[in-house]
């Protein structure tokens, strides 16, 4: 499911959550060749419905489902025979397991919340769907609803922190004594917005393909303010334009979300903050802006340039400073 996607299923969860809402999921699978994980059907006992299962291919089993898991949990076998999977563009025929269950008013709420605003979330359940925990924040900390106990509670967090340290939207079984969890975890992929044009940009552009970020460029002031006005925590933008026109974008930056940065001297950027300290902006609003943007790697080029602005991103989505691993106490590889 696309970003824009993600965000449009948030948006319904929060408005279907004081009425009731049922929520299908991808319990196991076979088939179906490479599939993306994270896969969410939301809807309300009214037919109402938000969301996409692997292409639209299981609406024939999962929409009525939905609607069905409102008002209690059950399970559903569903199949797509190749000529349907090849229309979707899925790469050949399956059948897959649909758990549908109700999702209570805060955490659908919470989870809506989460997704809609591009940030990290988990919904744990068991395997018959009977409860379910919501885990939001840069590292899932953020509980709503619960397991039933809090040893399955801390179970359910240890697992989804566990994938989240991977870094990519994951859908998984886990054994918890007992009991059998589904885990589904949603991580957003960063998106670049850079504005201006020249190598560094260019630089940018490879390195967020490399790293499977999405990137777009922007030349106007009006198209980079529009742009960032409608940042989820997900998205980044990089100023590289010095004109003093873009302080406009800035300061929608300022007041929104996502991670704000622009480039140039620190005597650029003593100037940038007495302009918008003099347009209203406040203080807390600038400790948010990165400038000048990137981590002290002392690069020279704009491929280094590049890295040490990418570095600062996935420093700042992780909550670390980006110092050296050796002088660290924190966990290596997340």
């Amino acid at each position: 499911m696309s970003e824009h996607g993600l965000r449009e299923l948030g948006t319904a969860l929060r408005s279907w959550a004081a009425d009731g809402v049922g929520v299908v999921r991808v319990l196991e699978r076979h088939g179906f060749g490479t599939v993306e994980s994270g896969q969410l059907l939301a809807g309300t006992a009214s037919g109402a419905v938000a969301g996409l299962l692997y292409r639209g291919a299981l609406d024939v089993s999962a929409r009525p489902l939905v609607a069905a898991a409102a008002a209690a949990p059950q399970t559903r076998e569903a199949h797509v025979a190749e000529p349907d999977a090849l229309a979707a563009g899925l790469a050949c025929a399956g059948g897959a397991t649909l758990l549908g269950h109700p999702l209570p008013a805060a955490q659908a709420d919470a989870l809506g919340a989460a997704l809609e605003a591009g940030s990290p979330a988990a919904l744990v359940s068991a395997a018959d769907g009977a409860a379910a925990l919501v885990l939001t924040g840069p590292d899932l900390s953020a509980r709503t609803g619960g397991l039933g106990s809090a040893e399955l509670d801390d179970a359910a967090a240890r697992a989804a922190a566990g994938l989240l340290r991977r870094g990519a939207t994951a859908t998984e079984r886990v054994p918890a004594g007992d009991v059998e969890l589904l885990v589904d975890l949603w991580v957003p992929v960063p998106s670049v917005l850079v504005v201006g044009a020249g190598a560094i940009g260019e630089a940018l552009a490879a390195q967020a393909g490399l790293l499977g970020w999405g990137v777009r460029s922007a030349s106007t002031v009006d198209e980079a303010t529009a742009a960032v006005a409608d940042f989820s925590d997900a998205d980044v933008l990089v100023l590289l334009d010095h004109a003093p026109a873009f302080d406009a974008t800035l300061v929608a930056g300022l007041r929104g979300r996502g991670f704000i940065g622009a480039l140039g001297s620190r005597r650029t950027q003593a100037a940038r903050r007495e302009r918008l300290l003099a347009a209203g902006v406040t203080e807390d609003e600038l400790a948010r802006l990165h400038g000048p943007v990137g981590l002290d790697l002392g690069a020279r080029s704009p491929a280094e340039t590049a890295v040490s602005i990418v570095a600062q991103v996935v420093a700042a989505r992780s909550g670390r400073g980006g110092s050296a691993l050796a002088g660290s106490e924190h966990r290596i590889g997340g």
